[in-house]
């Protein structure tokens, strides 16, 4: 099975462990969990502060915590309020922002021998080389995202099911930041292609529009992602979060 199939079915068990449990107010969600007791922490589920998390070898579990990121790997017992568990989570708070993408790693050049590949660096940015389902708190300014590159370039999105009414987004010289153009009205739950002309499999982004999901909160956009089976963006968080730890 695919990383991306796993993920997929990780969010779907994840979505079932959101609806069920209580949103208890001292409560971490796990954003990734891999190992043999994966299933019994669920990407989604919520653990109390004062929760005893027995891991397994081979186990490795990333809890977002108001404030703090708790990377847990196996074997042994774990508490999350247990002091010196938990480092701050600057670099997940810097990928939610709507104003993000000062992360080092986006000056990146593609194809240089030795450079840090590029990664999308704000959570809100949509990647024009990426399909999946997109969530977006904010559609009357979208921004669409590419690797670094020092050559222009024009991208059609479009209605999946209406090729012909799309619109174009230049990419100027040496920028990866281009305007989703307002004229090109998205729908919830609408599916898009985003491509250069000559493209015989264009990405294509299902969007889906979240409504009161504070942007200061990562634990709280990630249950959203989590919910809406955002797995592309639900996986920049726990690589921010896992870079940090």
């Amino acid at each position: 099975m695919s990383l991306g199939n796993k993920l997929a079915l990780a969010l779907v068990a994840g979505a079932a462990a959101l609806a069920m449990s209580p949103q208890a107010a001292e409560a971490g969600t796990v954003v990734a969990s891999s190992g043999p007791s994966a299933g019994t922490y669920p990407v989604g589920s919520q653990i109390g502060d004062t929760q005893r998390i027995t891991l397994q070898q081979g186990d490795s579990l990333t809890v977002l915590d108001g404030g703090s990121t708790r990377v847990l790997r196996g074997p042994g017992t774990f508490i999350l309020a247990t002091r010196g568990a938990s480092a701050g989570n600057t670099a997940v708070a810097a990928l939610t922002a709507r104003r993000g993408g000062s992360r080092a790693r986006t000056g990146a050049v593609r194809g240089v021998e030795g450079a840090t590949p590029a990664t999308n660096p704000n959570l809100w940015y949509v990647d024009v080389e990426a399909s999946g389902t997109v969530c977006l708190s904010n559609v009357d300014r979208v921004n669409l995202w590419r690797a670094p590159s020092d050559q222009e370039a024009v991208y059609m999105i479009a209605p999946a099911d209406d090729p012909d009414g799309g619109v174009s987004a230049t990419f100027a010289s040496n920028e990866m930041l281009a305007r989703w153009d307002s004229a090109l009205q998205l729908r919830d739950g609408a599916t898009y292609t985003i491509g250069q002309e000559g493209d015989e499999e264009p990405a294509r982004v299902t969007i889906k529009i979240l409504t009161d999901v504070p942007e200061d909160d990562p634990e709280a956009i990630a249950q959203a992602l989590i919910s809406n089976g955002c797995t592309l963006q639900l996986g920049q968080i726990v690589s921010a979060a896992e870079e940090e730890s």
